[in-house]
């Protein structure tokens, strides 16, 4: 036959001929266009199989069938009540009234999904295609009404398919077929042609899938997807399960958007610019890439470029430096035999388990709610600020100074041992790759796995008892402590850039505070040098806050060659004239025992 172009020619020429067309011309307009093949759609009215969205239930039809004929305003109470429940089992009241028990993240998805199910016609689901799921039904050559057996002829066909696949179904041999299992006026049936949506095919994994494997639960607790599901999988597995089963076979749905390239265009192949997930593992690692997802925002677009990958990696890796330098010192260390109780450890160990107890709850909140950028943020920030820009960093003199197997230090490495168990925990549905290698350093030739641990198990910290020790009497203090410890550093800074001070240990301090900010500090005692890593530190009350500053000076001391530290007793002892006096107690086997940091 003629193409559609090549027939409009011939029908115009035909009616200029029989003087039918009064006149033709070319006109600009809008018109429905195939999305893959960018060609124009021919719109055909055909015979298709519908879903009816406000059909009453069967058994509520035959209850309608039942009712006295006559006008509706004369029915009684009762019989009005009684209407009103069979509509509710109409398909779209039953999948309205199921989305209010749903969940939704973004919480923006319940309105999008409720205007869809509210405004949506029947649901066409015949294809005319040559593949796909077969609709395995029989109708009459005349009337084309289903074939009386339906339900009877569906159970063989699936028997049959279940044995022979699906092709059984498109090779079949339907006056065959109908002979052996419905053979009354089988001659007046025919095989139907037409396959299901595949929407449909989808929409009834649940059933397919959740129903038969006793591993799994249905409903699913989480269907997840692109925002453009509400019309698709969302909607068809809604849709499929409320009329199975009365309800959503999923008590939540997650939407997220669509990646996007570094300049927010959509990925194409005809583009270019798609941006290849094995190239990424293959050039960073799977931790990388699933780092990138996890930092993105997913309620919106989700924009990946080399760039944005790098600095996804540079974050990565300061997480793993800091990792490295946790395991690297509890290496020596055997918790079962030299643990510390924590009424035992130094105050900032205290304090730095309370703040490991916000990051497990904070985590927790956020995964519990699907914010797993959230998660991202807390753990890089944890990393970089609480562990890396202050606790570790305070924590290197009393690791390397300190007697092996002296109090503080095992103090410390308690502490240590449970930030990387914790961490691990955390980062595990994240940088699953990582957790685990962790896990396999902190419990060597064991068959021990990260994730066979319970993951709530991570999220135990600190008792309540002595999360409340840091909620009341830790926690506001070390943050003065620290807000004034970072002026101090930016001061420190200063004298650097004047070439008058290498490192933070050649400087001393002289902090003039009021009252509140005096209390915090002069509370350390010695323990306040080792807080500022400066060889001195010296409190001073003033009574405003116009007198408040930070003075900063080079030591005039001599440099111990052990600890680093610039101080007046260094040369003190004949036999090691080049260490302190702190030093030489560390080496000889005692320890000067601190109580706060």
């Amino acid at each position: 036959g003629l193409s559609r172009q090549e027939a409009n020619k011939v029908i115009l020429a035909k009616m200029q001929e029989n003087g039918t067309l009064l006149a033709s011309a070319r006109l600009n307009h809008s018109f429905p266009h195939c999305w893959r093949h960018k060609t124009p759609l021919m719109q055909l009215a055909t015979h298709q199989w519908f879903i009816g969205m406000d059909k009453p239930s069967a058994d509520a039809r035959k209850k309608l069938n039942q009712f006295p004929d006559k006008p509706y305003t004369e029915y009684s109470a009762e019989e009005h009540s009684e209407l009103e429940r069979m509509t509710d089992t109409e398909l779209r009241h039953v999948a309205w009234k199921a989305l209010e028990t749903t969940e939704f993240f973004p919480s923006w998805g319940r309105a999008r999904l409720e205007a869809m199910i509210k405004n949506r016609p029947d649901w066409c689901v015949s294809r005319q295609r040559n593949w796909g799921v077969p609709m395995p039904l029989f109708v009459h050559k005349e009337t084309g009404q289903p074939h009386p057996k339906t339900v009877e002829l569906l159970e063989q066909a699936a028997l049959l398919t279940e044995q022979a696949g699906v092709e059984a179904w498109f090779s079949l041999d339907s006056d065959a077929f109908l002979a052996q299992h419905a053979p009354e006026n089988a001659s007046q049936y025919k095989k139907v042609s037409d396959t299901l949506d595949v929407w449909f095919d989808s929409g009834a994994t649940h059933a397919a899938v959740l129903k038969r494997r006793p591993e799994l639960q249905n409903p699913a607790d989480l269907y997840l997807e692109g925002s453009d599901q509400h019309r698709g999988w969302f909607q068809s597995s809604l849709l499929t399960g409320c009329a199975i089963d009365g309800r959503a076979p999923y008590n939540a749905l997650l939407t997220h958007g669509f990646v996007v390239d570094g300049a927010g265009h959509k990925m194409s192949k005809s583009k270019g610019n798609v941006v290849a997930p094995q190239k990424v593992m293959d050039t960073y690692g799977a931790d990388i890439l699933r780092l990138w997802v996890a930092s993105t925002d997913y309620s919106g677009e989700l924009t990946i470029s080399d760039e944005i990958l790098k600095r996804v990696a540079d974050s990565y890796r300061k997480i793993r430096n800091t990792l490295r330098f946790l395991l690297a010192n509890v290496a020596d260390f055997d918790v079962t035999s030299q643990a510390v109780p924590y009424e035992n450890l130094l105050e900032i160990d205290r304090y730095a388990l309370g703040l490991l107890s916000d990051l497990s709850n904070s985590c927790r909140d956020a995964y519990n709610t699907y914010e797993l950028h959230r998660v991202a943020q807390a753990l890089q920030h944890f990393c970089a600020e609480d562990l890396g820009a202050f606790y570790l960093d305070i924590l290197k003199d009393r690791m390397y100074t300190n007697a092996e197997n002296s109090h503080d230090r095992r103090a410390a490495q308690t502490v240590l041992l449970k930030i990387t168990q914790v961490l691990a925990g955390l980062m595990a549905p994240i940088l699953s790759y990582t957790a685990e290698e962790i896990w396999q350093t902190l419990t060597p030739n064991t068959e021990d796995y990260v994730v066979l641990h319970n993951w709530t198990d991570s999220m135990d910290v600190v008792s309540a008892n002595e999360y409340a020790d840091y909620a009341t009497l830790l926690k506001s203090k070390w943050e003065k402590v620290r807000a004034l410890r970072a002026q101090a550093a930016k001061e420190i800074e200063v004298l650097r850039g004047a070439g008058q001070v290498g490192s933070s240990l050649q400087a001393e301090l002289d902090f003039n505070v009021t009252a509140s900010d005096f209390e915090a500090l002069t509370s350390l005692g010695e323990d306040l040098r080792f807080v500022t890593i400066t060889s001195a530190a010296r409190v001073y009350k003033v009574a405003t806050d116009a007198e408040q500053k930070i003075l900063v000076q080079p030591s005039q001391q001599i440099k111990c060659e052990r600890c680093w530290h610039y101080v007046a007793d260094v040369g003190s002892h004949a036999e090691h004239p080049t260490i302190c006096g702190r030093c030489v107690t560390n080496i000889t086997g005692k320890t000067v025992a601190r109580k706060y940091a």
